[in-house]
């Protein structure tokens, strides 16, 4: 009786789709690239604002007003849970990044662990976490402008140069504005573009300590009680809506090519930058709760310049908040941009996309083609197309790609013990099978048109994949 042999063409094919790229080979990768490597210049504080100012933006100045009705004074704790929760993940993407300190954050450490099908995958859901999510919050920033303009001079923009077709206007002039503007900052090099980014990050904190200041003067105890009315589900509720005005601390694991001692400072960055921003969060909720009763800024979509017109019954505290609203989400622009295009420098180089992405300019050291290619097309997208539902679904993207990244401390554990590590994950294996567990939590808890929306997107890729990344890759031209 014969048996049937296994088709080899098709046991060859399986075998690239999950073929690991070493860790070492990884690393080498920057060291043979000689002068067209990125330029080393970014040391822990670069590194530490780059995460802070991809994190501290949009969330903070317009989450509030949405939680507060899901718990509310005790949407503290909902921030706090929430930071909790954003932390397993955190530790995890930490030792990685001091494991495998190279550009391309969780998609190069999926690559190393669970092979490249995986990693495209990945790779596919950063370009939802970075790059449509950079075209929505350039959108929010357009309507901050007009709020600002209005506060000052009086006038905004007519609809018809302020929405994209399909939400009343032609184009929307603003949020293409923001993104053309920090494409030039990224071209003048890493380092200018660092600095300007981490003056940003310094006033947009000094705006929302003065936010602090001013609401702590008329903080009322009384405002806090009862502290808890609805209970520990409104607390859990608005820590999941809370959640995700903390992604962005993984933006740090997009410059392991430019940093300048990647595996001591990504770490320290990454884990620096979340207790950051979950002190100033923390701070704002407070401060917000116990100046107003919190009925007052239920729902509200500027909850803080609320508290502020109510808490001083002046209104050029509302204006100055509407500054620092403009700089911090300009600043997320700027850094958000940054890491997508690392993201795709490090998928180029593996063959996955186009050559052109991974092209370094020998006198500037950053890759130019890749950021004037990225940057139009984000701008193009935030000027005229209706994000909807797309822009949703980055929560899905970026929730997977952190289930992933603790997914893979554990895998490396157990294939590579004896790799240099400068950070380890404390209480393993609990840290990262907890991250797990709430990203699996938490995305299960969206909405049906948002998943229907994200698996659009993953047959979008998977498509693109196979008819370009899987012919290209430098794995299967290799062997």
């Amino acid at each position: 009786m014969s048996t049937v042999s296994a088709d080899p063409g098709r046991t060859a094919r399986r075998s690239q789709l999950f073929r690991l790229k070493p860790v070492d080979a990884i690393i080498a990768q920057q060291e043979e690239e000689g002068g067209h490597q990125l330029r080393r210049s970014m040391g822990l504080l670069q590194l530490t604002a780059l995460s802070i100012g991809a994190t501290l933006g949009t969330g903070i100045f317009v989450i509030l007003g949405e939680a507060v009705p899901l718990a509310g004074p005790a949407v503290v704790l909902g921030f706090v849970l929430a930071a909790v929760t954003a932390l397993f993940s955190a530790l995890s993407y930490a030792e990685l990044a001091g494991s495998i300190p190279v550009s391309g954050s969780s998609y190069s450490y999926t690559y190393a662990t669970m092979g490249e099908l995986v990693a495209w995958v990945c790779g596919w859901c950063l370009m939802l976490e970075y790059g449509v999510s950079v075209a929505a919050v350039a959108v929010g920033w357009g309507a901050y402008i007009d709020d600002l303009a209005s506060g000052t001079i009086g006038a905004v923009l007519p609809e018809a140069l302020s929405a994209p077709p399909g939400d009343g206007g032609v184009v929307n002039i603003p949020a293409v504005v923001v993104v053309l503007l920090a494409m030039v900052l990224l071209l003048r090099g890493t380092s200018e573009s660092a600095r300007v980014n981490t003056a940003m990050v310094v006033l947009k904190i000094g705006v929302l300590a003065f936010f602090c200041v001013v609401a702590f003067t008329a903080f009322r105890a009384g405002n806090l009680a009862p502290f808890v009315p609805m209970g520990i589900a409104g607390v859990t509720a608005a820590a999941s809506q809370a959640f995700f005005s903390y992604i962005g601390f993984d933006a740090a694991s997009t410059a392991g090519d430019e940093a300048r001692d990647a595996r001591r400072d990504l770490p320290r960055a990454i884990v620096l930058s979340l207790a950051v921003v979950t002190v100033v969060y923390v701070l704002v909720a407070l401060a917000a709760v116990g100046a107003v009763p919190w009925p007052q800024i239920s729902g509200s979509e500027a909850a803080l310049a609320d508290v502020l017109s109510i808490a001083t019954g002046q209104t050029w505290t509302a204006v100055l908040l509407s500054i620092g609203a403009v700089i911090a989400i300009a600043s997320v622009v700027l850094t958000v941009l940054y890491g997508q295009t690392r993201i795709l420098y490090a998928m180029s180089r593996d063959g996955l996309v186009p050559p052109v992405f991974s092209r370094v300019s020998a006198r500037r050291r950053i890759p130019v083609a890749n950021t004037v290619i990225v940057s139009v097309l984000i701008a193009l997208l935030a000027g005229l197309v209706p994000l909807g539902e797309l822009a949703n679904a980055t929560s899905i993207g970026t929730l997977f790609a952190f289930a992933l990244v603790n997914v893979g401390v554990v895998l490396l554990r157990r294939t590579r013990p004896d790799l240099p590590r400068t950070f380890r994950t404390p209480l393993y294996p609990l840290t990262p099978v907890l991250g797990v567990a709430f990203c699996v939590l938490l995305v299960f808890g969206l909405g049906s048109a948002t998943w229907l929306v994200f698996l659009a997107w993953m047959v979008v890729g998977l498509g693109v994949y196979f008819a370009y990344g899987y012919r290209h890759s430098a794995l299967r031209t290799e062997v």
